[in-house]
């Protein structure tokens, strides 16, 4: 029986792993950390988002400049797809409001369980404390806790994540490896990041509060979603949807009142104010609350005095941030393995036999669904490739 190494268990590697084993190949998942799928499970710590359940041109454009490569290894594996495999595995599952799609139990843990016991009924072997290092002698070799150990694979697959969340796994140390074998890697940057505020010690009482019914804005990216304020800055999946073009250097602002017009806040603004106080007058007339009062405050002041410019400001306030999070802080990571590397079923060019999945791929998407459906898909698609390139045709040298 022909063997197939897969380096990585998360979520992409799992993938693989099945689809090999299907095809009847004899399958060994290496993973460098104590047990398998660790970011997968802290995801599903705060519910895990499994998709999005929309149309699949609408899924496929979430992944911008990739959405194209990407395209048909999504529509292999799209968001009816995920439900349907999640469902077989056992996991009653529910859409929200906003079409992301959860299991009922809002947990990673019970659907990986049923995971793992379908891959072992397939004879999928799994070795924890695995770190790969890199090719010696046409063999794969891992440092372990009993010293070096050199696998031989006849067809492998990497899954080993981008370069957020070190300690979870997904380090991006093994850039350097296939540096080495001549393969360009893009620069990994931060993608679903929060972002850094020095906050003034007003704002303290705000620390933990979501900021709700608000629009953000940078480059040509808009969005309506909320943030929440933390003790280092802003975050929550509204910044998160932005996060690419403050990245790419655009200006950040947020819409205090985007269901209103500029002219109607300013005629709002325009009633008497009286002996009130400027954060009493905006609560009374445009009942900011608050949160948004804060913001406005922290970064607005000195506020306008005339009507218009201060309706201008709350329709347009620039946010004074000092960049993202630290990539090792983002959710995920944009950068990794380029499309022009690999061929179609995402085998490296420079290394026959040998394919790429999941997050070091270079894509990024937002969160709400995305990230975690192309990792199976793209794990999905390299695993029927691999088998296809070992069973059907080894060794061709593509």
């Amino acid at each position: 029986m022909k063997r197939a190494v897969v380096i990585g268990a998360g979520p992409a590697g799992l993938m693989a792993a099945e689809e090999l084993a299907r095809a009847g190949v004899s399958v060994i998942v290496a993973e460098a950390k104590p047990s398998v799928a660790r970011k997968f499970l802290m995801a599903g710590k705060s519910g895990l988002n499994l998709t999005k359940d929309e149309p699949l041109e609408t899924l496929i454009g979430a992944y911008d400049e990739a959405a194209e490569w990407l395209r048909p290894m999504i529509a292999e594996f799209d968001a009816k797809a995920v439900q349907d495999w999640a469902l077989e595995l056992g996991q009653e599952l529910f859409v929200g409001s906003s079409g992301r799609v959860f299991p009922k139990v809002m947990k990673a843990s019970p659907l990986l369980r049923s995971w793992l016991n379908r891959l072992t009924s397939m004879g999928v072997e799994v070795r924890t404390r695995h770190r790969w290092i890199g090719w010696r002698d046409g063999q794969l070799i891992f440092s372990t806790e009993q010293g070096e150990v050199a696998l031989h694979a006849d067809v492998t697959v990497l899954a080993m994540g981008g370069a957020s969340w070190s300690r979870l796994g997904a380090d991006g140390v093994w850039t350097g490896t296939l540096a080495e074998q001549g393969v360009r890697i893009a620069p990994f940057k931060p993608a679903n990041a929060g972002l850094l505020v020095k906050w003034s010690d007003h704002m303290r009482d705000l620390f933990g509060q979501p900021v709700k019914g608000v629009a953000l804005s940078a480059g040509s990216t808009m969005t309506r979603g909320e943030a929440v304020i933390s003790s280092r800055g802003l975050e929550g999946g509204g910044i998160y949807s932005v996060c690419k073009a403050v990245r790419k250097g655009g200006a950040l602002y947020v819409d205090l009142m985007p269901d209103m017009s500029r002219d109607s806040i300013a005629k709002r603004l325009s009633r008497s104010r009286g002996k009130a106080s400027v954060s009493n007058h905006l609560r009374k007339v445009l009942k900011l609350g608050p949160v948004r009062t804060g913001l406005l405050m922290e970064f607005g002041r000195p506020l306008p005095t005339d009507p218009e410019g201060l309706a201008g400001l709350i329709k347009a306030l620039p946010v004074n941030h000092a960049g993202l999070r630290p990539m090792d802080e983002a959710i995920s990571t944009a950068g990794g393995v380029p499309q022009a590397e690999l061929d179609a079923g995402l085998m490296v060019r420079r290394k026959p036999g040998v394919f790429c999945a999941g997050e070091m791929l270079d894509w990024e998407a937002p969160t709400g669904g995305y990230l975690l459906t192309a990792c199976l898909a793209t794990g999905r698609w390299a695993g029927r490739a691999a088998s296809q390139w070992q069973i059907v045709d080894p060794g061709a040298g593509r």
